[in-house]
């Protein structure tokens, strides 16, 4: 079980209505290393999940995306790989789910991940997702518009011929220039809201609107540490893009651990956290069962 350090103010200190609102630490490049270091060991304890979370979604996406527009979907690739970091922080509530267990010694499966669809919370984060769903989208449709204000709509024949466009040529080099600026803005955008979010929701059953605002404190609190911890989200995902996106079976599962840590690292824990009902015992049923567990009320009558 992990333990965490930090700058625990104690509670003849905190004021009086400290109680309302999550406490906000001081964190330094430690503290960041140590989320890493500890996602780290929480992927290599569950890595049977990150085909299941991690790598379908986005291999699947693309491939539908070559067959739906063919060659015309390769002026996008980035953008798309990029934009993972927007709605990456909602596609990782069961890699948070799993940490979260880990940290209390609890059961941490690819099963138990699911646990985190009967959280009482998962309303607000789901309301959430679909804000950085949106974020997304705008991002994708702002990027091929940039396109085509620098390349207009002819299409290209192949991925030489896109790289020769961008890279060896004015309207190229304005096209990476603008692109990475207003992709830093959405990106800059979606860490402000939602580094610390999906994790007080999950662990404390908080609202949207309050995670935002507690995400919001923390990144103006730890403006150097949250703006080094954005930039090694957005290399460790341009490292997982280059072999043909495979890397992002490892990126991104490593950073929704890491994101739980450094979770821990920025937010006190409560000092008298509230005792939520147990959560009804789910039985597994084997799948021989099926359809008989669809009638559960025709098995009762039959005994």
């Amino acid at each position: 079980m992990a333990t965490y350090h930090g700058n625990v103010t104690s509670m003849a200190q905190r004021a009086p209505d400290a109680a309302a609102a999550p406490v906000i630490r001081t964190i330094s490049f430690a503290e960041l290393g140590r989320a890493l270091r500890r996602g780290w060991e929480d992927f290599k304890a569950v890595p049977s999940h990150a085909i299941l979370l991690c790598v379908i979604y986005p291999v699947l996406g693309l491939v539908l995306a070559r067959v739906a527009l063919g060659y015309s979907v390769i002026p996008l690739l980035f953008p798309l790989a990029a934009g993972f970091a927007l709605i990456g922080p909602f596609a990782a509530l069961g890699l948070y789910e799993m940490s979260r267990r880990r940290e209390r010694g609890e059961p941490a499966t690819a099963w138990d991940a699911l646990e985190v669809l009967r959280s009482p919370s998962f309303g607000a984060m789901l309301g959430f997702g679909v804000l950085l769903l949106a974020l997304f989208v705008t991002w994708v449709a702002t990027a091929q518009a940039i396109y085509i204000a620098a390349f207009g709509y002819a299409g290209v024949t192949g991925f030489s011929d896109f790289a020769t466009r961008v890279l060896t040529t004015p309207q190229g080099w304005w096209l990476i220039v603008v692109g990475c600026g207003v992709g830093f803005l959405f990106a800059l955008v979606a860490l402000c809201i939602s580094v610390v979010s999906f994790p007080l929701m999950l662990d404390r059953h908080a609202g949207a609107g309050d995670a935002m605002v507690t995400s919001l404190r923390a990144v103006a609190h730890n403006p150097v540490p949250m703006a080094a911890w954005g930039l090694i989200v957005a290399v460790l995902l341009v490292a997982g893009t280059l072999p043909f996106f495979l890397g992002l079976a490892v990126v991104i599962p490593l950073l929704g651990h890491a994101t739980w840590h450094l979770y821990r690292e920025t937010i006190e824990p409560e000092l008298n956290p509230q005792p939520l009902p147990p959560r009804p015992h789910r039985e597994r049923k084997p799948a021989a069962d099926f359809p008989a567990n669809l009638f559960p009320w025709r098995r009762r009558d039959d005994d």
